[in-house]
């Protein structure tokens, strides 16, 4: 059975200690242990990317670059090996996995602009004789703290873009798929990465606070859960460090009376089951405005599910996969039943779903629950599985209010043929990302990704032009060169 080590400057470190084991979630079994890193541990790789600052801070940003799209060209040839390795240990269908690592290229190939993203702002002439400059310079040694969900996407969302402006990074990624992980960071350093500027030290909470109390950590960037999100952001501010957050959803779809239900069934079935759910961007919330586009709309989800695959990652026909872990499952059948015994109406069940080979998995189908109110727990909190929850509404407008009053504001949709009606709702909602018939408003590259309200913790979003603010801090130079015999007297009042 495999044990998986860190990477410590350059190298694969296997030092003995606390290991956990990593689960196939397909079939329930046991692939492989991970070894969890001690603080003396993480002590080590922060030394080593401490050490390895200097020299990368003064490395030229085009071959930083270089580096980049050696590594893009790395993450391709390697695809379906990164993809099998993501399906082994999160479950995640080999067709989401590509897509995954797609979005994660996507962040690589931004990052090979470093040259143009770092060369800073210039003036000249703004007194007599004096030019102004404004440079954008490293931080020195940032960390980021991964979820399981998106072992490769994630990562790769922060250490490009931090490791292009010149930092030197330490990533502790979830323990519970960390192989894939792993891997890409390897091939990274194939590409030609100097040895202690990028760090991978799998671990627990023990690491975790190692990161957030340790001196030398000057930024942390995070993506899970709100309430690890409030204690990641509350444990490294108080500690003086820069820190972005990205915490829970629950993300809403409006559907207009006018919209065209089959392609909203079909959008929504991508949208609230691909991956099992378990995506902070999964539309979880479906709200009908009026009785009737409810009721079409419930007759259309009900038809299309009828269809949908859940199986292993190896089989690209099926639709989803299986949640990370037994624990994970029942809690998410859990939501199932409460809203059952609280008055909903389970429509299309997905618990005990009979999958062939798959019976010690930990498998949930899609769900469609409808008549769910904003009392339930099924609302109130965030499930994070395959499940759909229908809600109706008498307007638009108290459909947004629905959202607006919700503590989340990561991501929401509405769904209409009425350009009035869209341009009211992304004017007003109060939600971080809007899609307008577009159910996944996930960013592109040259964008930021991030929510509202308790969705985001911290000023700057994730990757695109933030991530340069983020990893990077302003310093601005003033300069003059007085002409030779030049002798002015002194000046107390201030330089206008």
């Amino acid at each position: 059975m495999k044990t998986l080590g860190h990477l410590i400057n350059g190298n694969i470190d296997h030092s003995e200690g606390r290991t956990q084991d990593i689960f196939n979630p397909s079939t329930g079994e046991v692939g492989g242990q991970v070894r969890l890193a001690s603080k003396s541990t993480v002590e080590e790789a922060i030394a080593a990317a401490e050490a390895a600052f200097p020299a990368w801070r003064n490395t030229p940003p085009i071959k930083r670059a270089r580096v980049m799209f050696r590594f893009k060209q790395l993450l391709e040839e390697h695809a379906d090996e990164i993809a099998r390795l993501i399906g082994q240990e999160h479950g995640k269908i080999c067709h989401d996995a590509l897509g995954e690592l797609q979005r994660g290229i996507e962040n690589v190939e931004y990052a090979c602009g470093a040259p143009e993203l770092l060369k800073g702002e210039h003036s000249r002439n703004t007194g007599p004789g004096i030019d102004s400059w404004s440079e954008f310079q490293p931080l020195g040694v940032v960390a980021g703290i991964t979820p399981f969900n998106f072992p490769a996407m994630v990562p790769l969302w922060m250490y490009p873009m931090a490791i292009a402006c010149g930092n030197t990074f330490i990533l502790k990624p979830s323990e519970r798929d960390p192989t894939s992980t792993l891997f890409i960071a390897e091939l990274l350093m194939e590409a030609g990465l100097p040895p202690g500027v990028m760090n991978v030290v799998n671990g627990d909470k023990e690491a975790v606070d190692t990161l957030l109390d340790d001196p030398r950590i000057q930024a942390v960037s995070f993506v899970g859960s709100t309430p690890i999100a409030e204690y990641i952001y509350g444990r490294a501010a108080a500690n003086g460090k820069r820190c972005q957050a990205l915490g829970g959803a629950k993300n809403h779809a409006i559907v207009m009376p006018d919209a065209d239900m089959e392609y909203v069934a079909n959008s929504l079935n991508g949208a609230a089951f691909g991956s099992s759910g378990e995506r902070c961007m999964a539309l979880s919330v479906a709200v009908a405005v009026g009785d009737d586009a409810a009721d079409k709309l419930i007759a259309q989800m009900k038809q299309q599910m009828e269809g949908l695959k859940v199986g292993a990652y190896s089989n690209k026909d099926n639709d989803f996969g299986p949640l990370i872990t037994g624990a994970h499952r029942d809690k998410v059948v859990g939501y199932i039943d409460s809203a059952e015994q609280q008055g909903a109406k389970v429509v299309v069940d997905g618990r005990n779903p009979q999958v062939a080979g798959g019976e010690n998995g930990f498998f949930v189908g899609g769900t469609l629950i409808d008549g769910v109110t904003s009392d339930m727990t099924c609302y109130q909190e965030e499930i994070f599985g395959p499940v759909l929850l229908v809600m109706r509404a008498e307007s638009m407008d108290a459909a947004m209010k629905l959202i607006n009053d919700h503590e989340y504001g990561n991501g929401t949709c509405i769904y209409t043929r009425d350009g009035e009606a869209a341009r009211y709702f992304s004017d007003h909602i109060q939600v971080g990302m809007v899609g307008i018939n577009v159910p996944l408003p996930v960013p592109v590259a040259y964008h930021s990704f991030g929510g509202w309200k308790r969705s985001l913790f911290g000023d700057l979003s994730a990757y695109g032009p933030d991530a340069v603010r983020f990893y990077t801090r302003r310093k601005t130079i003033t300069q003059r060169w007085p002409s030779a015999g030049l002798r002015e007297g002194a000046q107390f009042a201030f330089p206008a």
